[in-house]
């Protein structure tokens, strides 16, 4: 599903009339007057937001917040009782943010805001592990709109960290690359078949020999046939270092042509590699390498800075990013560098506050105002309300998980 997350969708054929939860079962309940729920303070308009507060009490932040956030017109604005739970659950008030979620679904009465608040209140069960009344509400839910509802995914942090997948270990090569690394090559390949990954960080290398390119080639072609997942850190710097050393037309450097051809294939630079192979089969008469780019090792496997490194194709944000540390959310600027499409995967991102929020949105403007397409993948209903609320939607393309 992309976003815009609130966006009109067509009622479901046959769907009966939206009806209310309340315990009761008494008699239909009316819509308040003027049509918006109880206790929605009314909107003001302001030119820009304060992302100055994480650390304050909830109740400031929400007293801050709560009237500030202006919609621009021609987007669809989601439902206030949508925009208080998000910001709820971002600064950790879960029960309160089901809550609210639960009371707006007795006082709402339009389908599709109905429908985006019943998939805020499924997820935020998954989010927070409580699968018993996940399955109870997913019976109302398939009820309501005759569909079936999503399935069960325990998306707690319980079970985040006991899935997590260990940190990748990095070797990092630096000065001069020659013949005289053999034996430390020896035990990186070592390493690399132990663990079944390992990722190589490039940034420091000054300079290669043919001996040395020869070196890294078997290297990082063996562990390729080995399946193991490799990652190359800086790879474009390697790239752009090897291009200085080769000659078209010149029948030398061999291991440096090839080194250049195979480290091509750790980007997204096919037009590049292509070219690189046509002078190649000129200059040797043979035929070059084909394009085989290897499997995406994530940043989030590397435990890697992804900082114009162009070894993986997707993003990964995981977790909780909550308060001053955004380090994971400021390199997204460096991992965008090379590319015109910026896929983010968040798809294990859990939570995070209104102040990574309003980080979050400062870098993908300015990704989208350099002419680059921003997508965010996986996105859970809690965390995308809090982006919509931001305006992340009008910088990126947002996609909600399954």
């Amino acid at each position: 599903m992309v976003l815009p997350f609130f966006g009109k969708k067509p009622a479901p054929a046959g769907s009966p009339t939206p009806r209310s939860r309340s315990a009761s079962g008494s008699g239909s309940a009316q819509p308040p007057s003027g049509g918006r729920p109880r206790n929605t303070p009314a909107r003001v308009e302001t030119s820009s937001l304060d992302f100055t507060i994480a650390g304050d009490d909830l109740k400031r932040i929400l007293a801050q917040c709560a009237d500030k956030v202006h919609v621009e017109e021609g987007v669809d604005e989601m439902a206030p009782p949508a925009e208080e739970a998000a910001i709820l659950f971002a600064h950790g008030g879960d029960d309160e943010a089901r809550s609210v979620l639960e009371h707006a679904l007795e006082t709402t009465f339009e389908s599709d805001a109905r429908y985006n608040l019943w998939q805020m209140l499924l997820d935020l069960m998954r989010l927070t592990g409580q699968r018993e009344h996940f399955e109870a509400l997913s019976l109302e839910f398939a009820t309501e709109f005759e569909r079936s509802p999503p399935a069960w995914h325990d998306l707690s942090s319980q079970a985040a960290r006991a899935g997590a997948e260990p940190k990748v270990q990095t070797i990092n090569l630096s000065g001069h690359l020659g013949g005289q690394a053999a034996a430390q090559f020896a035990q990186l390949i070592q390493i690399a078949m132990r663990a079944g990954a390992l990722r190589i960080d490039l940034g420091r290398l000054r300079g290669v020999d043919d001996a040395g390119a020869e070196l890294l080639l078997r290297a990082v072609r063996g562990l390729r046939r080995a399946k193991v997942r490799l990652s190359l850190g800086a790879v474009t710097h390697l790239v752009n270092l090897l291009e200085g050393l080769v000659t078209t037309g010149r029948r030398a450097n061999r291991p440096l042509w090839l080194l250049l051809l195979e480290a091509l294939q750790y980007t997204e630079q096919q037009d590049r590699f292509e070219e690189l192979a046509v002078d190649y089969a000129m200059t040797f008469e043979e035929s070059p390498p084909s394009w085989e780019p290897p499997p995406v090792v994530t940043a989030s496997q590397t435990g890697a800075e992804s900082q114009g490194s162009g070894a993986t194709r997707t993003y990964v944000l995981e977790g909780e990013i909550i308060g001053p540390n955004t380090d994971a959310l400021r390199k997204i600027t460096g991992f965008a560098a090379d590319k015109t499409m910026v896929e983010v995967d968040c798809s294990r991102l859990r939570r995070m506050d209104f102040v990574s929020a309003g980080t979050l949105f400062n870098i993908i403007s300015q990704l989208h105002n350099q002419g680059r397409l921003i997508v965010l993948t996986g996105v859970n209903s809690m965390v995308a309300a809090l982006m919509q609320v931001m305006g992340l939607h009008q910088v990126a393309k947002i996609e909600l998980h399954s």
